[in-house]
């Protein structure tokens, strides 16, 4: 046990690995803070912190359940001579239900919705929140489980990582939910990297690869244009305030 711990390989992998799950799980905290700013103010940190739990407690079954992942390989069925697996399903359903949530949530921001700035909690429930984001949880913790197993075979690491990352995403979680929630423009930019993603995660599905350092590098070069317009602002210049927010 305390060789294992001292092996310097077990600790680059926990580093590395920490930090990929990170890095998958940004666009989830993204969501789960745009989701959660359509509930009232005093439970939007609430949601935020039962959406990052449940991705956690998602990503270890996951690990524990690793033979079944496998089998997710296996084919179902074939549509157009191609052949379907049990992972090819849910990345394509959770590609196509990311693109439909992100398209929904920008015209809920630039249109409105005049039943749920009249506050009527039939529209948007904290139940109904938890539930799109236990579903988003499903897709996203499907791709960090993968990357995880392909890169070490030492389930501790795995969970240790899914720990740490979550920890971390805790703690952010709050900083980014309010850098987003008040400035509009990274806002509609964040759900257009999430259609984004979900195109990617829809080809994934189908075996159309596409290398995710292009969508990395699009995310990254739009933010670093969005910071530079935001520094050359004007003092007195005011972002447009987007409809549907509970005050």
């Amino acid at each position: 046990m305390i060789e294992t711990l001292t092996d310097p390989s077990l600790w680059a992998a926990l580093l590395t690995l920490t930090a990929l799950e990170i890095v998958l799980g940004i666009d989830n905290i993204i969501f789960i803070s745009i989701l959660s700013s359509r509930l009232p103010k005093q439970k939007q940190k609430k949601a935020r912190q039962i959406g990052l739990l449940l991705a956690m407690v998602t990503r270890i079954l996951l690990l524990f359940s690793l033979s079944l992942i496998m089998k997710l390989t296996s084919p179902l069925f074939t549509i157009f001579s191609h052949e379907i697996s049990g992972r090819d399903l849910i990345l394509i359903v959770g590609g196509l239900f990311l693109m439909a949530k992100s398209v929904t949530e920008i015209h809920h921001k630039l249109e409105g919705d005049p039943e749920s700035m009249e506050g009527n909690s039939k529209k948007t429930t904290f139940t109904k929140v938890i539930v799109q984001i236990m579903i988003l949880d499903i897709v996203f913790s499907l791709d960090s489980v993968i990357t995880a197993v392909g890169m070490t075979d030492q389930l501790g690491v795995m969970i240790a990582a899914v720990v740490l990352s979550v920890g971390f995403m805790l703690m952010s979680s709050g900083s980014i939910s309010d850098f987003v929630d008040s400035h509009p423009t990274i806002k509609i930019l964040a759900l257009s990297f999430l259609i984004l993603i979900g195109l990617a995660l829809f080809g994934e599905g189908w075996e159309l690869h596409i290398p995710k350092g292009y969508i990395y590098f699009a995310m990254a070069f739009s933010v670093i244009v969005e910071l530079l317009n935001m520094k050359l602002r004007k003092p007195d210049e005011k972002p447009v305030v987007l409809k549907g927010k509970f005050d």
